[in-house]
């Protein structure tokens, strides 16, 4: 693995097992001795790696493989950007590359990422990545994300099946976060990752469009989701089609719905229009508007 570049004047560089020490002031690897070992070990036989993210020629954090198991398939990634500053969209970015060489060069099937269940802001950059909640262990949360579920590389002149592969995550995961049958807890937190900060979602179910910024989209819901208003909900895209030109796309879909609204059953259906940009920590929702079919009873009614 080489340096990979990040964007920004960042990067990342394989770090040999002698700048353990210096890396860990800025990210949470364990500089003795014996670890320096055990990563020597690792490095000889392939099963693991650290690297150092850079940017215009100053270290300011570090990534690992703490594992890379060619016989299951499965790795496990860390990454820590310095700790003054935390600088999230750059510690996806290291992620994506990692899982990118993990799947891509390494042929992996799955990539694991550990948190402790308080680490908001590795939980975040988890979502972000398209990762789902994969169980508790040892007090903490794993995330993973499945070599099936992973877009291949992105750019500009990246081919459309990549591109389509991507915004189709990004529905899906729209779509998943209000989810709440089962016991399942909804995940609406997952939308301001998927759109960007100043994203618009619009109703136009009634006579006057309702335009909500994130958060005034977002609580209502929540309320609505967790105090047994609506229950055993769900929300699934049924068809699309999706046009796309450079670093802008639109999509307009079709989707279905169905729960208990104050203990009665319904099913509907109705039409979104979504906007996407590409940025630097890839693709992003920028807004979306919808109309119901008539006579449904909606969540977003």
């Amino acid at each position: 693995m080489f340096a990979l570049a990040l964007g920004d004047d960042a990067e990342l560089r394989p770090l040999e097992p002698s700048q353990t020490p210096q890396l860990a002031t800025h990210a949470d690897f364990d500089p003795a001795p014996a670890y320096r070992r055990r990563y020597a070990d690792q490095l000889a036989t392939g099963s693991g790696r650290l690297l150092g993210i850079w940017r215009e020629g100053v270290r300011i954090g570090g990534a690992i493989f703490a594992c890379l198991d060619t016989f299951t398939g499965v790795c496990e990634i860390g990454c820590r950007p310095e700790r003054a500053g935390h600088d999230d969209d750059l510690e996806t970015r290291a992620c994506r590359a990692l899982i990118d060489w993990a799947l891509g060069e390494r042929g992996m099937s799955r990539v694991e990422w550990w948190v402790t269940a308080d680490d908001v802001r590795s939980i975040s950059v988890a979502r972000r990545l398209g990762m789902t909640r994969d169980g508790v262990r040892q007090g903490g949360e794993v995330w993973a994300v499945l070599s099936q579920e992973w877009p291949p590389v992105q750019g500009r002149n990246a081919p459309r099946a990549r591109v389509q592969a991507e915004l189709d995550r990004l529905m899906d995961l729209f779509m998943a976060s209000f989810t709440n049958t089962g016991g399942r807890r909804p995940e609406l937190d997952v939308i301001r990752d998927l759109f960007v900060p100043e994203g618009r979602i619009i109703a136009n179910v009634g006579d006057q469009p309702v335009i909500m910024d994130l958060d005034a989209f977002i609580e209502p819901r929540r309320k609505m989701l967790t105090d047994g208003t609506l229950t055993e909900f769900s929300e699934w895209e049924i068809s699309e089609r999706t046009d796309m030109f450079g670093s802008v796309a639109h999509r307009f879909s079709v989707y279905g719905k169905s729960g208990f609204r104050h203990g009665e059953r319904f099913e509907g259906r109705g039409h979104k229009t979504t906007q996407f940009l590409r940025t630097p920590a890839g693709w992003r929702m920028c807004s979306m508007a919808w109309d119901d079919e008539p006579a449904v009873t909606s969540l977003t009614g």
